[in-house]
């Protein structure tokens, strides 16, 4: 195959990849704790041998994480909270703990504070929040404490990946560290907030239109190179 035809099909791809990332941020703009996703670019550049140009391609070989501050939306819920500045809660999954700023909960049967999917929230020490029935009003401080009826009961942990490069999109807003997280002290949550998406929509909806067009150009240049080299093939076996 021509090199060019393999230089565009490797565009073609990477941008299709961006398309799909593009596609998942504008359908969650309304997804409390959603990270907006970009598509990484890398450059491949091999030699060819004597006088032939070198030979470059690019790859669209993973996806960047925008940890951007998204706003808050005042919900008043006592157990609805939100991290302002950088961090995430921790929570308890099947798969070991992960990382999401989606900080709305509600208290199990057992009187353990979970997620809308019934994965527990952690505190600081790595260890299940339990919120006694019954204990009369609870509030948090900043630092994350918990208190119910003026009583310390536990501190929700805010955490950071110890390698920002190893956060991980898991699926829905949940993350998860491969290296490790690490526990913050510099952040602050609110109670009765809940953080929403940090997806600017109009920047979003602009990037969908250039990959669109960029795909498009991309995809005439191979139906001519498809001709050209139909047009030799017929030429030959005249």
């Amino acid at each position: 195959m021509d090199n060019a035809i393999y230089s565009a099909l490797t565009r073609q791809s990477g941008l299709m990849q961006e398309m799909r990332a593009v596609a998942n941020n504008i359908s969650n703009i309304s997804t409390t704790g959603f990270r907006r996703e970009g598509v990484i670019f890398s450059e491949y550049v091999s030699g060819l041998g004597g006088e032939e140009p070198s030979l470059s391609m690019g790859f669209a070989h993973g996806r960047h994480i925008d940890l951007a501050q998204g706003p808050l939306n005042q919900t008043g819920g006592t157990f609805d909270f939100a991290i302002e500045g950088q961090g995430f809660f921790m929570i308890e999954t099947p798969q070991g703990p992960q990382l999401t700023r989606a900080g709305s909960f509600t208290p199990s049967p057992e009187g353990e504070l979970v997620t809308p999917d019934g994965y527990r929230l952690l505190d600081q020490g790595g260890g299940p929040i339990f919120v006694p029935t019954g204990a009369g009003p609870v509030s948090l401080a900043q630092d994350g404490t918990l208190s119910a009826n003026g009583t310390p009961i536990a501190q929700i942990g805010m955490f950071m990946p110890a390698d920002p490069n190893d956060l991980k999109h898991v699926g829905g807003t949940r993350f998860s560290a491969e290296g490790g997280a690490v526990p913050v002290e510099t952040a602050t949550i609110l109670q009765g907030y809940v953080e929403e998406s940090n997806v600017d929509p109009v920047s979003e909806i602009a990037r969908m239109i250039e990959v669109q067009r960029a795909y498009e150009m991309g995809q005439t240049f191979l139906d001519r190179e498809d001709q050209r080299i139909r047009s030799v093939i017929s030429t030959l076996v005249k």
